[in-house]
């Protein structure tokens, strides 16, 4: 019999949507739409329109040498391209934010080829081929894994997920690279990295706290599910750091 992930335990909404998120099969709810140019704008690794820097000739002009590996793993079309590598980090509130660094890693391994992603305490990058980064980030923007106002695209000096938000219900960004304009619409104003646009770039309408709650990977007792309300997802996490503490990061059960 074929083997059955599980992604992960659980019997509470957070937890589904965890699994959801995670599980390749399950498609993902898109949003908002973002152009391939305010894309582009926002990562900032290269102008609008222009060609995609190369890191080395394409594979099909390399002539390597023959190789089993090769034949069995497809190369991407950025790879197959040359491209060189780039990256797009986010930064995710701790108030119903619908991702949060661990879970954009789990989801970017079961979705995503030829990446590299990188979690910290408060902000996860992926790192791959320029041309796959960018189909790869308009998932990441487009889809209920993002939500304007209490996720954002920080390439550099990315503090400020904080306990709480603004009056308005925006994350804090110390370089306020997108704002909440008159209209209701988040626009960002500068790129990733704080590099002023030279015009606005609209990501969409802050979803409302119920939307939130509903499809947040985050537990959360003051304005969400608390953790201790799922016990199964409790005696998971209880038993697996029992065996770490008691065997030294390679439990073996009796």
């Amino acid at each position: 019999m074929a083997y059955k992930p599980q992604y992960g335990p659980g019997t509470s909404k957070v937890a589904e949507n965890r699994r959801n998120q995670m599980n390749p099969t399950v498609k993902l709810e898109k949003i908002r739409s973002v152009t391939d140019e305010d894309l582009v704008l926002i990562m900032g690794h290269r102008a609008p329109g222009q060609a995609y820097p190369s890191a080395h000739p394409p594979l099909a002009e390399q002539g390597e040498p023959d190789c089993p590996i090769r034949k069995i793993v497809k190369p991407t079309e950025g790879a197959k391209a040359g491209d060189r590598v780039r990256y797009i980090q986010f930064a995710d509130s701790m108030l119903n934010a619908p991702c949060q660094p661990y879970q954009r890693t789990y989801l970017e391994m079961y979705r995503y080829r030829g990446i590299d992603p990188g979690t910290l305490s408060g902000r996860q990058i992926v790192e791959c081929r320029e041309r796959d980064l960018e189909g790869y980030a308009r998932e990441l923007v487009e889809t209920n894994l993002f939500d304007p106002a209490t996720c954002g695209i920080r390439g550099a000096t990315v503090h400020g997920h904080s306990l709480r938000l603004a009056e308005n219900g925006m994350m804090f960004d110390m370089l306020q690279r997108c704002i909440l304009d008159a209209d209701g619409i988040v626009k960002y104003v500068k790129d990733q990295v704080g590099v002023p646009l030279d015009r606005k770039v609209a990501v969409g309408k802050p979803m409302d706290a119920k939307w939130l709650k509903d499809n947040t990977t985050m537990f959360n007792s003051l304005v969400g599910t608390a953790f201790r309300s799922d016990a199964e997802y409790v005696k998971y996490v209880q038993r697996i750091h029992a065996l770490r503490t008691k065997y030294g990061f390679m439990p073996k059960e009796a």
